[in-house]
């Protein structure tokens, strides 16, 4: 999806954002990472062997192909077992929070999604009380998206609004940003985008899981379609039943996740597709919205995989950091 194509909303706030301060303003830091990540905000995923792919078969309904692109399980095969070194793992998705940090010390492209929600207008939220009390009252509906009658709050109450609003999108997953995006974030914050085998050890632990809970599907465990969620996405860790093994949030649902890897054939596969070869970068992890806004419990398995165009940009997609253990 080209970034202009969301363009009004987005060109509002970033409108207002000017008059409030310049770009360079905004940005008020360095270029490098300052995030202080603490280390239980990562996960260590230790040496050793695990369980990837399947040997799974699309049965009758599956095969004629509802609900996805292509065929069911076929990229997957064959199970196989594959040995990693240690690493970490974010433990949560890539939030709002640390995104915009990354945007503020080296001037990124934000995402599409924050022209319209309001998120552009973090950096200056102190200096919103100059607006007169109509354009803070249409800034608070239009573009923060405030479910609230805002005829009757007086400036202080709609500031208070604005600014808890805020801190709601601060906990919520980044989303609208393509594989470039993501790859320059984790590189600045001294990471890297997990390999697909390492995004799934940690979703599947060794024994290879179907779901990062188990092998049995249970609805409602996930952010995957089953409840609707203003923002569609929810903050990170909202569901303490989406949990690996290994203690890794959110692998079944929320967003889909980018991942190192070009989408190519396993090895020793029979399974051809078009589609293999450095064209596609692979997603991992189901999402509230997926593919056609469909939730199926076979998107939300440890083994599924996607792929995109590394350019895209999606509002349920996201991102989470690898790094090498030492």
């Amino acid at each position: 999806m080209n970034r202009n194509m969301r363009g009004l909303p987005y060109q509002c706030a970033a409108v207002l954002a000017c008059v409030l301060a310049s770009a360079g303003a905004m940005a008020g830091a360095d270029n490098k990472a300052n995030e202080n990540v603490q280390d239980e905000d990562r996960v260590l995923i230790p040496a050793g062997p695990f369980v990837m792919g399947s040997d799974k078969q699309p049965n009758k309904d599956e095969s004629t192909g509802v609900g996805t692109i292509k065929p069911w399980y076929l990229d997957e095969h064959p199970r196989h077992k594959l040995e990693l070194n240690a690493y970490y793992l974010d433990r949560y998705e890539v939030t709002n929070a640390r995104y915009q940090k990354f945007v503020a010390a080296t001037g990124h492209t934000p995402p599409i999604i924050w022209g319209q929600n309001g998120y552009l207008l973090k950096p200056r939220l102190d200096e919103l009380s100059q607006l007169d009390i109509e354009k803070l009252r249409r800034l608070a509906s239009r573009s923060f998206r405030l479910d609230i009658d805002t005829r009757a709050m007086d400036k202080k109450s709609l500031l208070d609004a604005i600014a808890e609003r805020l801190r709601y999108l601060d906990k919520e997953p980044v989303i609208d940003v393509n594989w470039q995006d993501a790859a320059a974030f984790c590189a600045w914050a001294g990471e890297r985008l997990p390999s697909e085998a390492e995004w799934e050890k940690a979703a599947r632990g060794t024994v290879g899981n179907e779901y990062p809970w188990g092998n049995e599907w249970v609805a409602g465990r996930s952010n995957s379609g089953e409840e609707m969620w203003n923002d569609g996405v929810a903050p990170v860790g909202s569901y303490a039943t989406d949990k690996s093994a290994y203690g890794v949030f959110d692998m079944a649902g929320n967003v889909s996740e980018w991942v190192q890897d070009w989408y190519q054939p396993y090895p020793s596969t029979t399974y051809q597709s078009d589609a293999f070869g450095e064209k596609f970068k692979v997603l991992r992890g189901a999402a509230w919205g997926r593919e056609g806004h469909y939730a199926m419990h076979q998107f939300q398995r440890g083994a599924y995989r996607f792929y995109l165009d590394p350019n895209s940009i999606l509002e349920d997609v996201g991102f989470r950091c690898a790094k090498d253990a030492p």
